[in-house]
Parts: structure tokens; sequence; C-alpha cells
């Protein structure tokens, strides 16, 4: 009878001086481009234990051979144990951070935001009794199985859907996981239904962008209402028209909602129609935003402006830049005296401040007097505990 293979040696890496000071300061990610030595080639999910100079322990996370981005900190400081009871209690840490910024009107929202809730690689959205887990990284395929055993301990009965990044979906395969797999329960169609401060809104949780629906931009959906009473709205980039409903619940006299997506357009007017208390007038129109902006003659009290990600990456981030102004631009040529502009960005590598003085810079340069009413980042269930997380932001400006 062969013998039982000898188990495995822990895997042992130690990093760069400049990458060991960012781990030793909380920072989450170790690049390939940082590791001077390891032990032994590791595979995908194996918990990689970081060493300082000294010997001694500096961190343990998820290893990644196939990624630049090779270890996702998990834990850092003093030697920890890693089982079910530490995983269970960081989840409950996220949980405990969303109990009291929810009411009963609102089952749509962040569970767990990766990095910044200490599941890096990792999001957890809730849609009414749906949850979606959505993976960044293949060294989460191992650990599946107790990630979603602690889910089912806290979500009793809830269906739960996989989306996958495009980058391990090839990996995925090897390991029977495909994106918009459901894992547990039913979803029927692919879409839910669930309520965000008392509106009713369908996720397309199995096909759709991101996880299903932008949850992010909730507070700002929020702020939208309040300044949109008797205003004739125009909701840029509408997607799934969320801007769009929260403006008519705010009594608003018309909205528009604007997208080069007839697939968003009809979502949105699906949105619109299971909440039948909405009476404002809705029209959509497909059109490229840019361009529609540029010719129109329409007039408008409240112009948003939330576009997709104008910079994927950092080579892009002067063009974008110039694209948030001149979307300004034409956005505020289209305000009536006493209208107010909402300019959003979800570009990691354009910083608030760039943006904000990207809109600003334009609003002077339009020779009329404005006021700014409100700028704003993540939302709470969103929060990003490390620079390379802060991706949202907006600008609200008053023009008389």
């Amino acid at each position: 009878m062969p013998d039982a293979p000898a188990p495995r040696s822990r895997l042992r890496l130690r990093v760069s001086p400049a990458a060991e000071a960012h781990v030793r300061a909380g920072h989450p990610w170790v690049y390939e481009s940082s590791v001077r030595d390891q032990n032994r080639d590791g595979d995908p999910g194996e918990l990689a234990v970081i060493y300082d100079r000294r010997d001694r322990f500096l961190a343990i996370g998820l290893y990644d051979p196939d990624s630049p981005l090779r270890v996702r900190v998990l834990h850092q400081g003093t030697p920890a144990t890693l089982d079910d009871a530490w995983w269970a209690a960081r989840l409950d840490a996220a949980l405990s951070l969303r109990e009291p910024l929810f009411g009963p009107d609102t089952d749509g929202y962040r569970v767990v935001n990766g990095e910044s809730d200490g599941f890096p690689g990792l999001v957890v959205d809730r849609y009414g009794p749906t949850l979606v887990v959505k993976l960044y990284t293949a060294a989460w395929f191992p650990h599946l199985p107790r990630v979603l055993g602690l889910l089912a301990a806290r979500f009793p009965e809830f269906a739960v859907v996989l989306r996958l990044s495009r980058n391990i979906q090839t990996a995925a395969t090897r390991q029977g996981l495909f994106d918009g797999q459901v894992l547990a329960g039913r979803v029927p169609g692919g879409t839910v239904v669930f309520h965000e401060t008392g509106l009713a809104f369908e996720a397309d949780v199995v096909r759709g962008q991101k996880t299903g629906f932008f949850l992010d931009q909730r507070e700002n959906r929020r702020r939208v209402e309040k300044y949109a009473r008797g205003r004739r709205v125009l909701n840029a980039f509408s997607f799934s028209g969320g801007f769009s409903l929260y403006a008519a619940r705010g009594g608003a006299a018309e909205v528009i909602s604007l997208d080069l997506s007839a697939h968003a357009l009809a979502s949105a007017e699906r949105n619109y129609a299971l909440n039948p208390r909405l009476s404002a007038p809705h029209e959509t129109v497909q059109a490229d935003v840019f361009e529609w902006l540029a010719h129109t003659e329409a007039d408008f009290d409240l112009v948003i402006l939330d576009p997709p990600s104008l910079a994927r990456r950092e080579a892009e981030r002067a063009g974008a830049i110039r694209a948030y102004g001149k979307l300004a631009h034409d956005g505020i040529r289209r305000l009536s005296r006493g209208g107010i502009l909402v300019s959003a960005s979800c570009s990691a590598h354009v910083s608030a401040d760039e943006f904000w003085d990207a809109v600003r810079d334009t609003a002077t340069a339009s020779g009329r007097s404005w006021t700014e009413l409100h700028t704003a980042q993540h939302a709470p269930d969103h929060h990003a505990a490390f620079p390379e997380a802060q991706y949202l932001k907006a600008i609200f400006l008053r023009f008389d």
C-alpha cells in the first residue's frame, strides 16, 4: 500500500521593504512584483503567510498565482488562526455595520464590500430574498463552500447567485462554476424585485451589470429627490432609471431618462411601472448622451450626469477628466435659471478632487453665477477603507 503523501509545508513569502510597510499600515494588496522570496509554488486560494525581514509574522492572505495581485491580505499584525469562528466574526462585523443603516423599507444594499470589510476580492449584495456573491479572484473558489455556509446561517432560505469577473470565468469552469449560476434557492427568470427607501426596483441578478443594479448611488438618489419638486428633470446615462424614480417621487414636473441602451430604458420603464404611485410624466429617450446633449435645444431644471467609468486604466485619466468637463459644459448649457447640475463619476483612476475641480472649472468658465450645494463620495454600506477602493464621487451645483 503506497504511503500517503507528505503534508505540504506552509506557503511562506517575503516581500519588498515598500510592500512590507504598506501591509503593516493595513493595505490589503501585495503585487507579484513585490514578492522577493517564497518557499514553493502556491495554489489559487491557498493561505500564504508573509514574514518580515526579521522572519516575524507580518500577515496572512489568499494566494493567487495567476494574478498580478498575488496576495490579498486577510489579517495582519499578530498571528491568528483563520478557523470557522474567525470567519464568522468577520462576517458578523460587516452585518453589524449595516444593521442601523436601513429600515424595513430597504431590502437592497451591500452586505460585504470586499477588502473594506475584510473579504478581499469578494462582494455580497442583497436584493430582497436573494444574495449575489461576486468574486474578483479565483483565490475564493476553494473557500466558497465556507462563505455559502456562513451566509446560509444568517440569511436562511435566501436564494444565492454567483457572479464572476471576466478574468476568472475560464478558471471557474474548471471548478464547475459559471457566471450567473444559482447556488441556492430559485431565481425565476433571473430577475428579482427589491426595495430601496420604499421604491420598488428590479435587479437582473443573473445577467445584469455588476450584481444586477447600481446600489452604490442610493444616497445621491435620495439627495436628488429633495431637489426635484416642480422641476423638469433630465437623467442622462439613466440605466434602469434609479435617479428618475427618486426625482418623480420628489415631485418632479417631468422626468426624461436618456440612455444609449434600449435594454436599460426598458428596465427603467418597468421600474416606473412597479411604483404606481409615481405620477410625474416619464419619457425614455434612446440616444448617445454626448451627442444628444451637444445638440438638443431642450431646457431643464435639474440635469443628472452619471456616466459609466470613463477611465478604466491610468492612461485614460486625462481624457476622462476632459470628458467630464465636456459633459458638465453641455449639461450647464441646458439648465434654466435656478437649475441644478448633479455630476457623478465612478472612475477610480480619477480622484475626487480632480473630478470636482473639472466640474467647478467648467461651471466658472460658463460665466454663470453658481453655488456648490454638496459633494459626496461612498455610501456607508460601500465604505472604502483604502485609496484604491475609492471610486465614487458626485457634486451638486445650482446655477442662477
